[in-house]
């Protein structure tokens, strides 16, 4: 009988789904509570079961049945959110309406679709730009003597300064029709790497003019008088940009600034009763301000006069100001930091510039902090993270070949195994940083303009840059902290703050950005109900909100199932579509995936509003996505290299790392939520039978040292497009020829060692035990000649800048 009336029930419950057309919610729900219950029928009366059914009955149709849930459960549940939801500032609303969604919309989904990763196309250079890169990048470079800029000139050199303006280096944002060179994203990522492998100061100079600034903003927001007006000029050089945002008062929280403007009449150019603003600022840090001939300012614009019409703050607003124009002052310079890169500040009081000056003219008044959040991605994404990959790879490449010709106790310094450690920290770094380097840059040449994962790759180059440089002068040991032309280390060593400190600060960037925009911006749910919320149509907002709400409860409830089964099997038994040795990297990755979007939304669901105040919580949530991202580009890049077996040291230590830094993470995450039962739940559901990943292993580190020590098409494709001088003069130069030159000697170098030991040969010093062979015939005329070459490449090598006091006196 009990029976029965549980089959009757079910058939009833069925029936109304069918009849309403219920989404697959309604199912989910009637599934989930009849199958227990037909378990356990049998203890229970028969009054009992209808009361039950009834109940049942009454659930699902209540939650199930969209006319019916609207108005009863989500109208309520919206008034809540309404009540609830913490005022989102004008300035967070545009920041988090910035950009698009791309990749990480994937890894916030808890199941990414992997063959999708894959269908992006391979990243490449276009003929031009390879050119390019092979030819006047390469002249650049040639040009750069870092130790004369930084020390001796504290600025590139006139002929430097020309090469780069007639070269159109300033121009490679700039489209052909407007003298530029049109590069993707992905050629102007190259050439700043390439730039910043050599010199700071002529990367940052590169750099500035194609990132955010002028160019960029007239291309996307100016008239058609301004982009005739100036494209040009900036192509060719003629003008020197910058671009001018932070303020004593307002650093990374820029939506303060309190720079002015007032809408008004005055004098212009001669003519009298010129429509314009009166515009106040003192700005600092502002790259390339002391030369620039061209001004972007951002101030708050004021129109008491109601000039233009409507309410008098009219927000944030962009202008592009001539240097020349009276009353604006420039000049001065900071240092920062011994980089010779033009930077400083800019005042002016009360300057007035005609409306024209306004970037897209009068249609683009108060709209400028969404223009600037919608163009700071190319910074974050390209310039930032070419230039850190530059002097990784220079690092990479430079501590390799030195740990082999460096040698201590008879044996080269890189087979320790505490020179080993760092060594594998570089080399993996470096290959994980440079696949996102230029995975994020072909999402801007595919038309994304991905604003959470410019944050990430931004924050992770300049974060791993740090360690790596900091790995680099341990490695270097008295040589990385010895000033001088012949020092390759020490002024990226000195300058790796500055790009952690600019485009906002790395702290803010991992504890407020990352995943408090990503979280809104990137979940498949958040922004609809969002949105619902603050829409006015009441109709509307309701139906947007019930479709939202309830698509969001089901995502969350699978991502909980998946979470703690994919937990159980370390994720294990998930079909991939790569069946090959790195499989098992996208299973623990889906894992990952999901117990992400599931701790995502527990987080927003209990913490609510007080969740942007939980910083710690926030940066733990965004290492858990950025890592994700990261591995997601270093898988991409070995399949688009073609799957390099070489490689696998470099992909296996770069991931373990990273998936074990996951692992961290949630249990960051865990540990610290502030709720006991949700920590018990989240523990239980992401970590069922513990946590069971490790860090990478000494062996992994130790064939990694081994690849960098040694030629070869792995070392190769790990620095390539670094500049490499092929003089033995250059310092880096001769650092390489000294490890050819050290790995040929070898045989010749047993033959000197055993000669020695044996008594043949009496020599105290290294050059008169060669001649010694030689005259004894253990050795070659021409051997004899190979060795002495090499012991002046090794000592050039391991040799450091002495200099007379004077040198260095100060205005000398």
């Amino acid at each position: 009988m009990a029976l029965t009336i549980l089959v009757l029930v079910a058939l009833a419950i069925f029936t109304v789904l069918a009849f309403f057309r219920a989404s697959i919610v309604s199912w989910v729900l009637a599934i989930m509570v009849i199958v227990p219950l037909v378990a356990i029928q049998a203890r229970f009366s028969d009054s009992v079961l209808l009361v039950i059914g009834a109940a049942l009955l009454l659930f699902i149709v209540l939650f199930g049945i969209p006319a019916v849930r609207r108005p009863v459960v989500s109208a309520t549940v919206l008034k809540i959110f309404r009540r609830v939801l913490p005022q989102i500032s004008h300035t967070e609303q545009e920041a988090i309406n910035a950009g698009t969604v791309w990749w990480e919309g994937d890894l916030f989904s808890g199941d990414p679709d992997w063959e999708k990763l894959h269908a992006f196309p391979k990243c490449s250079l276009s003929e031009t730009e390879q050119a390019f890169l092979d030819n006047e990048v390469e002249q650049l470079c040639a040009m750069l003597d870092d130790w004369d800029i930084t020390h001796n000139r504290a600025d590139l050199p006139p002929d430097v300064w020309q090469f780069i303006k007639i070269k159109g280096f300033f121009g490679m944002i700039i489209p052909k029709k407007y003298g530029g060179l049109e590069f993707s994203a992905q050629a102007h990522s190259a050439v700043v790497s390439k730039v910043a492998s050599r010199s700071g100061t002529a990367a940052v100079t590169v750099m500035v003019p194609n990132s955010l600034g002028p160019a960029e903003l007239l291309l996307h927001y100016g008239t058609d008088e301004q982009k005739e007006k100036y494209l040009r000029r900036l192509a060719y050089g003629i003008e020197v940009p910058c671009f001018a945002l932070t303020g004593p008062f307002a650093g990374s929280d820029a939506g303060a600034i309190p720079d002015h403007g007032e809408v008004c009449y005055g004098e212009f150019a001669g003519q009298q009763n010129v429509l314009g603003i009166r515009v106040t600022w003192e700005k600092r840090y502002i790259t390339l301000a002391p030369v620039a001939t061209l001004l972007g300012l951002a101030f708050k614009l004021y129109d008491p006069g109601h000039y233009l019409g409507g309410e008098v703050n009219r927000g944030i607003t962009l202008a592009l100001i001539p240097t020349d124009t009276p009353g604006v002052r420039i000049g001065r310079r900071h240092f920062p930091l011994n980089s010779a890169f033009m930077n400083g500040p800019t005042q002016g009081k009360e300057v007035f510039i005609p409306m024209d000056y306004i970037i897209g003219g009068t249609e683009r008044v108060g709209q400028g902090w969404r223009m600037l959040m919608e163009c700071l991605a190319a910074g974050r994404s390209i310039s930032l993270p070419a230039s850190s990959i530059g002097g990784m790879k220079m690092a990479a490449r430079t501590c390799g070949a030195y740990a082999r010709v460096r040698k201590q106790f008879h044996q080269p310094i890189g087979r320790f195994e505490g020179i080993e450690e760092p060594l594998a920290r570089i080399g993996a770094h470096t290959y994980m940083v440079d696949a996102a380097r230029r995975f994020t840059a072909l999402a801007l040449d595919i038309g994304e303009k991905p604003s959470v994962i410019s944050a990430i790759i931004k924050y992770h180059a300049t974060e791993r840059g740090r360690i790596v440089m900091n790995d680099a002068m341990d490695v270097h040991g008295g040589k990385g902290i010895c000033l001088g032309p012949d020092n390759y280390l020490a002024r990226d060593y000195q300058q790796t703050p500055i790009g952690i400190t600019v485009e906002g600060a790395n702290i803010l960037t991992r504890t407020m950005i990352i995943f408090g925009q990503g979280a809104i911006r990137s979940h498949p749910y958040v922004l609809k109900e969002i949105a619902a919320v603050h829409d006015s149509d009441h109709q509307r907002a309701l139906h947007q909100f019930d479709e939202a709400l309830f698509g969001h409860i089901v995502f969350a409830l699978g991502n909980a199932a998946r979470s703690f089964v994919f937990g159980l099997s370390n994720g294990r038994g998930m079909t991939m579509p790569y069946d090959d040795e790195i499989y098992r990297y996208y299973q623990q990755l889906t894992r990952f995936s999901s117990a992400f979007a599931l701790s995502a939304d527990v987080a927003m669901a209990v913490l609510g509003g007080s969740l942007k105040r939980r910083e710690k919580l926030s940066a733990r949530m965004g290492d858990v996505l950025s890592q994700m991202y990261l591995c997601s580009a270093t898988l991409k890049r070995f399949e688009d290299d073609g799957s390099p077996l070489e490689d696998l040291p470099l992909l296996h230590w770069a991931m373990q790392d990273a998936l074990y830094k996951i692992q961290q993470a949630f249990e960051g995450v865990i540990q610290n939520f502030p709720n006991a039962l949700v920590r018990r739940i989240l523990g239980m559901l992401i970590f069922p039978v513990g946590k069971s990943l490790l860090p990478p292993s000494d062996r992994l580190g130790h064939e990694i040292a081994a690849l960098l020590m040694q030629p070869g098409e792995t070392r190769d494709r790990l620095t390539a497009g670094m500049y490499l001088s092929r003089d033995e003069q250059d310092a880096v130069g001769a650092l390489e020829a000294a490890l050819h030159s050290t790995l040929a000697c070898e045989p010749l170098q047993a033959k000197l060692d055993e000669a020695h030991k044996s008594g043949k040969l009496r020599a105290p010093e290294e050059l008169l035990r060669i001649a010694e062979a030689r005259d004894l015939g253990i050795i070659t005329a021409e051997q004899a000649l190979q060795l002495q070459r090499d012991y002046a490449l090794r000592r050039k090598v391991i040799m450091v800048d002495d200099f007379a006091p004077d040198q260095l006196r100060v205005n000398k």
